[in-house]
């Protein structure tokens, strides 16, 4: 990757084009909180983060005009989603010699001057790093924080700040983009063969891994998942490439200080011990076992900035409390609400692996419910690739819902289709029902739903405004409130 460098900060002039993005906003307010002068542009549709940016006092252009991009502007950041070769706020400020960046090597550019953590994997980055700022809140490390979706732990928003000593950082595989970031400490949750528009197969995906692993700088600390294959594999790869790194695995079957032990499951809550801290017993309210390895990953990379900073205090009862608190981010498990005896959830997971883990930490957290499933696939390339997988994700639901898939922008049409998933989810699944549209399923889940259910919407598509939509009106059925 070519390292690009951002300017002195303070009093600078930057300019955001698809500043409404989740990581663009949140760059958008570290960047402002260093000094810098932070103005951008993006399409009309209100996002949740208009109101973010109102709070900050970010003036937003609503749409895209050369002449919106300030004349002072010293830089310009672009989202993913913007082509540099044919944007037009893009290209006139390459006409006048403004520098440009894409959200990938600002986030980069960032992570030199802290100590950085870079969070990774496949599925549980965004949980992990939000789990982690979660407990950074309860200590006085200056750091900030920049996660990949809203978290209820930082007000609704997917930063927090309060310093910039540490910089910790969800960092994205696709496209290899992590290979921008500059970690000293580096989180590996999991590995699995996924961007397949992209990545060749499994082995590649690994090969990226192992190649942001070495980006850390000598004696830089390298926390991994032990319990996933892939990330297992990854650190066998590393310690022989690298063996001046510091390994630190977590989990059920780790050896060493984060060797999770003393798990305890029920209705509404989970409970463990990290071998580091002795009997010590952590209370966990977001559901998952995947969740507890989130929560065992999060403790080590805190503990280690920690102990860099020479910090003596307890930390088993800091750790403790910020994992008590954690409620949770958007589209991970979140609560869209109750009523009328009905849960409805919405959960982006929409890898097979992740489908599979949430569908069964759900189990767990309600025990006695009847867990509806309503799936939308994303992409084509993913479908196909990973055809059988997906069919034998849902076995832990009691009812499966399935759609047409949900394409990407850089995918619109492909070979397969989702009545060929729902054919193949239905020779191992006892329930399966196929709707072409989202709303499609609307009259019958609404007939269908009774007390006791939960209603889960997964996926990386739309499929999440059926979930909205039903809880909104079951609410006005019984007349009630979430």
């Amino acid at each position: 990757m070519n390292d690009k460098f951002l300017p002195e900060l303070s009093g600078s002039v930057i300019y955001f084009v698809g500043i409404k993005g989740t990581g663009m906003t949140a760059l958008a307010e570290i960047l402002r909180a260093r000094g810098a002068l932070v103005t951008g542009s993006d399409i009309e549709e209100k996002f949740y983060t208009d109101e973010i940016l109102l709070e900050l006092g970010i003036p937003v252009h609503e749409g895209f005009n050369e002449s919106n991009l300030p004349q002072s502007a010293e830089l310009l950041i672009h989202s993913a989603a913007y082509l540099p070769d044919t944007h037009p706020e893009i290209l006139k400020a390459k006409e006048l010699g403004i520098k440009t960046m894409s959200y990938a090597e600002a986030l980069g550019s960032i992570s030199r001057e802290p100590l950085a953590a870079g969070i990774s994997g496949v599925h549980g980055k965004t949980t992990t790093t939000a789990i982690a700022g979660t407990i950074l809140k309860e200590f006085d490390l200056p750091a900030s924080v920049l996660t990949g979706s809203a978290a209820s732990n930082f007000g609704g928003r997917s930063t927090w700040v309060q310093g910039h000593k540490y910089f910790i950082a969800e960092t994205c595989e696709y496209k290899r983009n992590f290979l921008n970031f500059h970690p000293d400490y580096l989180v590996i949750t999991s590995i699995e063969a996924d961007h397949l528009d992209y990545y060749r197969d499994y082995q590649d995906v690994l090969s990226a891994f192992v190649e942001y692993a070495g980006r850390l700088p000598e004696g830089g600390s390298l926390i991994y998942c032990a319990d996933d294959k892939g990330a297992s594999e990854a650190a066998v790869k590393i310690t022989g490439l690298r063996p001046d790194l510091n390994m630190i695995p977590y989990g059920f079957t780790a050896d060493g200080e984060y060797r999770i032990s003393g798990y305890e499951k029920k209705a509404g809550e989970q409970r463990f011990s990290i071998k580091r801290y002795g009997d010590y017993k952590f209370l966990l309210r977001v559901p998952g076992r995947h969740n507890v390895l989130n929560s065992a990953a999060s403790a080590a990379l805190i503990q280690a900035m920690l102990d860099n900073e020479g910090y003596s205090g307890d930390t088993a009862g800091g750790i403790a409390d910020g994992l008590e608190k954690f409620r949770g981010t958007r589209r991970r498990s979140e609560i869209v609400g109750e009523s009328g005896g009905v849960v409805i959830i919405d959960d982006y997971g929409h890898h097979p692996g992740a489908i599979k883990t949430t569908i069964a930490g759900l189990r767990d957290f309600y025990p006695d419910r009847r867990i509806i499933v309503d799936f939308m696939s994303h992409t084509y390339s993913r479908t196909e690739a990973l055809l059988n997988d997906f069919a034998s994700a849902f076995v832990d639901a009691d009812l499966l819902l399935l759609h047409k898939i949900y394409a990407s922008a850089r995918e619109a049409v492909g070979s397969i289709s989702g009545r060929v998933l729902y054919e193949k989810a239905a020779e191992q699944h006892k329930a399966v029902r196929y709707y072409e549209e989202i709303m499609d399923a609307y009259d019958d889940m609404l007939n269908e739903l009774k007390p006791g259910d939960l209603f889960v919407t997964m996926g990386a598509g739309d499929n999440w405004k059926l979930g909205y939509r039903l809880f909104e009106k079951i609410k006005e059925i019984e007349g009630g409130c979430s």
